[in-house]
């Protein structure tokens, strides 16, 4: 965890210097957005490792009356779908068997702009799902689940009802309404800022080419100035 990290952050700290440098529209957007993914993935990867902390924590408390349920590893959830009514944003997590679970199994936990899902000891194994930085703020005590069969339904109050959700997160809305070239989500980080870079160059006119080999060579001196110091 700790060394994916390290590399999410080296390849925001290029991804800033060569937007300093950028002087094109369209080099600047794409790097925009690559910025904005790489710090989403840097968010929720420290999300997943405080998450794994906690449950540590909690494994550690004395047992209760009931005998302890050993569980496996913790999967995270990455599949769901989500629609709107007038006051309800609907999320549906499909987990297969999760109705014949103890209620109390299921767990959600809500913030006015995020939500947290854990389902504990299905098929031997622990669900996790977490959600922030929704679109516009939800009410906590208007919020609440519903366990139906296979599928967790998250039921998000509206605070401000007959609003419409374009997208169900902020991250979500920033990226998408800025123009990017497509890549892999599920290659390597480096390797995505590569070929965001590597597309806009072939795409590019010679201005264009000019502009990101001299950001380019420019981040690579003022690195390797760095790593000397040190």
């Amino acid at each position: 965890m700790a060394s994916t990290v390290e590399e999410l952050q080296k390849d925001l700290e290029e991804v800033k210097v060569l937007l300093e440098k950028a002087t094109r529209k369209r080099v600047h957007d794409a790097l925009t957005a690559e910025k904005c993914r790489i710090e989403t993935e840097i968010k929720n990867k420290m999300q997943q490792k405080s998450q794994r902390k906690a449950e540590l924590l909690e494994n550690e408390k004395p047992a209760a009356v009931v005998a302890p349920i050993t569980t496996g590893y913790t999967v995270k959830i990455s599949n769901y779908g989500w629609d709107q009514s007038d006051k309800f944003v609907k999320i549906y997590i499909t987990l297969t068997g999760v109705h014949q679970v103890p209620t109390e199994n299921v767990q959600v936990h809500f913030t006015e702009r995020s939500f947290d899902l854990l389902v504990k000891n299905l098929n031997g194994k622990s669900y996790s799902m977490i959600v922030n930085n929704l679109l516009k703020p939800i009410s906590v005590e208007g919020s609440s689940k519903k366990i139906k069969t296979d599928t967790v339904l998250i039921l998000c109050r509206k605070k401000a009802e007959n609003t419409r959700w374009d997208y169900l997160t902020q991250v979500e809305k920033e990226c998408k309404e800025k123009e990017k070239p497509s890549y892999d989500t599920e290659t390597d980080p480096s390797e995505g800022l590569m070929n965001v870079l590597k597309k806009i160059y072939e795409d590019g006119d010679d201005d264009m080419k000019r502009t990101i080999n001299k950001a380019w060579v420019e981040s690579r001196e003022k690195q390797a100035k760095g790593d000397t110091e040190f």
